[in-house]
């Protein structure tokens, strides 16, 4: 049966009704007299833009729920991963419960997409990843989710972690995960060749942390580069924070960004405020891939963050004093189309063809969306309304 969103007006163009059927946008027409019962919902002139992509969080580490956590971590990062195990392991709340909690706040705020990094290593193993996959499954084809294989603690450093990231691919993890090559294993080309090696065995992608900051971490983006075209895994590469890209020079930047364009990394950030960020605007412009995640949301690293990726656009304009309406737009692209492309998603957006899904909002334009990230939100996934002014409905 053909059903139909009516008087909506996709990306904030001309008024339009979009008719969808077995889940799938099937047409969009100029808006028309529809039977009532064949009317999903009334969109009443709003725009409406495709899901909000999360192409970076962890999950199995939220506090979500809890009662509140006060931040005890230290500044350094092996202070934080510390504390991070000694918070984790005074929880009982089952990671299950926690990330579900947080991933119908998620919905409410219109995310539909997800890449979450799940802890694996060899005191953990599989344990995080084998709970998030039960996550995964209890929201069946609601929302779609692939997890990257994360080795908190360091590859090199702990024995056995390879194993336990091999098994965790095995059990279906997309990623391979890596951090800080130099920083935390101090043995760059030796971390980033099992990394390699295990995504071009079992075919899968790669997502780096790199928190290195300066010459150092500009180098080893320059050796990730290296590995996607030795391993060629154009594509399927994403560098995750990356600030070193803040602190390049022009002419060293350029370079970079043409190698990263050429062999399709992405780069992803959060939009921090207390460190440099990968320039936005000057790696687009160079054809670079930047998309946007949230990382840790109300875990024991930071109580900040509340799953509304509208919010994290607006930090990526506010970061970078951006204020045009083309130039807020492509803060959210950073939030939409960039993430859907980094995470290699099928029949992501609004034309026919593609998953019925999207957010409508009663604001005039996109940048108006970002700016003022108005709650009053209807959520569509595969023609299901599933969240509506803030309240997740799909029980």
């Amino acid at each position: 049966m053909t059903q139909w969103i009516t008087q909506v007006r996709p990306w904030g163009g001309a008024l339009m009704d979009i008719a969808i059927a077995d889940g799938r946008i099937v047409e969009l027409s100029p808006p028309a007299h529809r039977a009532s019962d064949a009317v999903l919902l009334d969109g009443e002139g709003q725009l409406m833009l495709p899901p909000l992509v999360e192409a970076h969080a962890h999950f199995d580490k939220t506090l979500w729920g809890e009662a509140w956590h006060s931040h005890t971590a230290g500044d350094s990062l092996s202070q934080r991963i510390d504390n991070e195990r000694a918070t984790l392991r005074g929880i009982d709340t089952p990671i299950e419960e926690r990330a579900s909690a947080l991933i119908r706040e998620c919905i409410s705020h219109g995310s539909l997409h997800f890449r979450c990094h799940v802890d694996v290593d060899a005191q953990l193993g599989t344990q995080h990843l084998q709970a998030m996959q039960r996550v995964r499954e209890a929201f069946g084809d609601l929302i779609d989710m692939q997890f990257v294989a994360f080795p908190q603690t360091g590859l090199l450093r702990q024995p056995g972690t390879a194993a336990a990231l091999e098994q965790a691919l095995r059990l279906g993890a997309e990623n391979v995960g890596g951090l800080d090559p130099c920083g935390i294993d101090n043995d760059p080309i030796a971390h980033l060749t099992q990394v390699f090696e295990l995504a071009s065995v079992h075919q899968r992608g790669v997502d780096i942390h790199l928190h290195d900051e300066g010459e150092l971490g500009l180098w080893q983006i320059e050796r990730i580069i290296d590995f996607t075209e030795r391993y060629r895994l154009q594509g399927r590469v994403m560098v995750s924070h990356a600030f070193c890209l803040g602190q390049a020079r022009p002419a060293r930047l350029q370079a970079i960004a043409e190698r990263l364009a050429t062999q399709r990394i992405s780069i992803l950030s959060t939009a921090p405020a207390d460190i440099e960020v990968p320039p936005f605007m000057a790696l687009a412009a160079r054809g670079v891939n930047l998309c946007l995640g949230s990382d840790g949301i109300r875990d024991s690293w930071s109580p900040m963050g509340n799953g509304d990726m509208l919010e994290r656009a607006m930090l990526l304009a506010f970061r970078f004093n951006l204020r045009r309406d083309d130039e807020i737009a492509a803060c959210l692209q950073a939030a939409t189309l960039n993430g859907a492309r980094a995470l290699g998603l099928a029949h992501y957006g609004l034309e026919p063809g593609c998953h019925a899904s999207g957010i409508l909002m009663p604001v005039r334009n996109v940048a108006e969306a970002v700016v003022s990230r108005n709650y009053r939100r209807s959520v569509i996934s595969k023609g299901r309304l599933v969240a509506r002014d803030g309240h997740y409905l799909a029980h």
